[in-house]
């Protein structure tokens, strides 16, 4: 019996990451919070891109409107912007998959600010 196989592909982002940017490697972390956990004030040194896996998740750039994010949704959060809202919107764990676009020679992945 021959078998058939569909392979099918769904946009989910599409981002600029800016002119003179390089990345030499890729970080993949996989990130849980606990229901209704705020993450503070933050900003990440290199571009994250990631997928919502489980949950909700109030998503907001200082100075924009909070997005809903739930599974299925991708997220951008752009180098050296400062991030207002990551916060489980839910009663239940939230959950999702992170790429931490690194360049030459570069470590950090988040860094926590004052607000």
């Amino acid at each position: 019996m021959p078998r058939t196989s569909t392979v099918t592909r769904k946009d989910l982002l599409a981002v600029a990451l800016g002119t003179g940017r390089t990345v030499s490697r890729v970080e993949i972390k996989e990130v849980t919070l606990g229901p209704l956990q705020h993450v503070p004030l933050h900003l990440h040194p290199c571009p994250v891109v990631g997928l919502v896996t489980e949950g909700e998740i109030a998503f907001q750039i200082e100075g924009e409107g909070v997005r809903y994010l739930k599974a299925g949704d991708a997220f951008h959060e752009p180098a050296g912007v400062r991030v207002a809202r990551f916060d489980n919107a839910g009663a239940a764990p939230a959950r999702f998959v992170a790429f931490y676009l690194l360049g030459e020679e570069q470590d950090e992945i988040i860094r926590m600010l004052a607000p």
